[in-house]
């Protein structure tokens, strides 16, 4: 969730320092040419009261325009700015370069026009830090109420241009510090607001693994989150004691009427010894019995598995798969079925021992009480990368596709193996016990006819 919304808010916070950003630097570059433009209309009006004087008949106007010839000269070779005073027909009283000439169009042309009509000139468009333009002002020499003349000063905007481009890299800086904040603080931000998040996604693997204790503490993020949180752990807690209540009743209720099922059976055999030894009635009744009290054995070992937690050691399988094989080899050779080990010769995992153990042995026994005489029943342990495997191949009669999806299911038994000993919870209390520590149990077609059985178990420590 962090990947997406994270990205969101970025872009957010990016878009309004980008919106903040061009018109601060917009508004800096108007500055920057208002404040030169400013100097130019300043140094205008002073040029312009210099070149009153010299418009009119005294003796002294020539001495006048040699003076204010001079003070272009040293301004225009001062500030490298080019500078006039000229006439309405276009001739100069006085210009500094003295090849610098009026231009016939342009801004220059514009703002001489505009100050004979006895107003200083617009301000000039905005230059920009990549363009290579020039600010021209211009304002008229007013004489008795008529413009007798134009100082028109035309100026070079590198250096003005320059303090823009520098304040604009400050401006750039400052929003991309003010980004770095923004994102740290989005960090910050989602992560205090998806800790809650996670670690109720975290329970709620944990939960569904099988590990019903695990909940969420409730004390970080959101006021809405940490509700949620409480509402998640109350809804564990009842969840929990719900199958609390239920395993209790299934244990209770298969260890108490063991004692009178004994009874039952004690009574059916005193009750078969006045009838004959050949009764067919009795010996279905004797059989009955004896898959009752399985099933109840069964119930209370399935109720046993889901109660107790898993005691996690990294072994190595292979000593212990053996010995499992070893333990079930006499009955498959009275069965005539050849029950073989193969694979690595050391696969650790973690794992529970006894729970293992018992998985293997309800697998191993299923296998060899449908493969006929004369089949391979084959146990093959294998390393991988993150799990390691003990697959146990039989040659038996398989399942079909709508079967291998109820396998492992409580109390489910193929219609065509009825005849076959058995209570249909060998399986499922396997699944209970592998899953208690991480593990899983798997089944698919073995080729050309039998079943395959994967048991798989992590080779890291699961749930820390």
């Amino acid at each position: 969730m962090r990947s997406r919304l994270l990205p969101l808010l970025i872009v957010l916070m990016a878009a309004v320092l980008v919106t903040l950003g061009f018109p601060l630097a917009i508004s800096v570059a108007a500055a920057e040419q208002q404040r030169l433009v400013i100097d130019r209309i300043d140094d205008t009006a002073r040029f312009a009261a210099l070149a009153q004087s010299i418009t009119d008949t005294s003796p002294d106007s020539e001495e006048r325009r040699r003076t204010l010839q001079t003070d272009l000269e040293v301004y225009a070779s001062v500030y490298d700015i080019r500078a006039g005073v000229f006439f309405q027909d276009d001739r100069a009283l006085a210009k500094a370069p003295r090849s610098w000439t009026l231009p016939a169009e342009g801004e220059g042309r514009t703002a001489f026009g505009e100050a004979l009509l006895g107003r200083r000139s617009h301000d000039p468009p905005q230059v920009w830090p990549w363009q290579n333009g020039r600010v021209v002002v211009a304002s008229p020499v007013v004489r008795d109420g008529d413009v007798v003349a134009v100082v028109v000063i035309d100026s070079p905007t590198g250096e003005m241009r320059s303090r823009i481009l520098r304040t604009w890299l400050l401006i750039g800086l400052g929003e991309a510090l003010a980004l770095l904040v923004a994102v740290a603080a989005a960090f910050r931000l989602t992560g205090w607001v998806l800790l809650p998040v996670r670690t109720l996604d975290a329970a709620t693997r944990d939960i569904a693994g099988g590990r019903m204790r695990s909940r969420v503490a409730a004390s970080a993020g959101p006021p809405e989150l940490r509700h949620l949180a409480r509402s998640f752990n109350e809804m564990a807690d009842n969840v929990e004691d719900v199958l609390e209540q239920q395993r209790a009743f299934v244990a209770d209720a298969s260890h108490q009427l063991r004692n009178p099922l004994a009874a039952l059976l004690l009574r059916i055999e005193l009750l078969a010894l006045e009838l004959p030894e050949d009764s067919e009635e009795i010996a279905a009744v004797r059989t009955e019995g004896k898959r009752l009290a399985r099933v109840l054995d069964d119930l209370l070992d399935l109720a046993l598995a889901e109660h107790t937690e898993a005691d996690l050691q990294l072994i190595d399988l292979v000593p212990l798969t053996a010995e499992r094989v070893a333990s079930w080899r006499p009955m498959a050779d009275r069965e005539g079925v050849r029950l073989t080990l193969e694979g690595a010769a050391a696969a650790t995992a973690w794992a529970d021992p006894v729970a293992l153990s018992s998985a293997l042995d309800a697998v191993i026994d299923n296998a060899l009480k449908f493969t006929p005489a004369g089949e391979d029943v084959t146990v093959t342990v294998a390393a991988g990368t993150r799990t390691t495997t003990v697959v146990v191949a039989d040659r038996g009669p398989g399942l079909t596709e709508a079967e291998l999806e109820r396998v492992g299911d409580r109390f489910w038994r193929s219609t065509r193996h009825q005849n076959v000993s058995g209570s249909g919870l060998g399986l499922s209390i396997s699944r209970v016990l592998l899953a208690a520590g991480g593990g899983s149990i798997a089944y698919e077609h073995h080729a050309p006819h039998g079943l395959r059985v994967t048991v798989s178990l992590p080779r890291e420590r699961q749930g820390g």
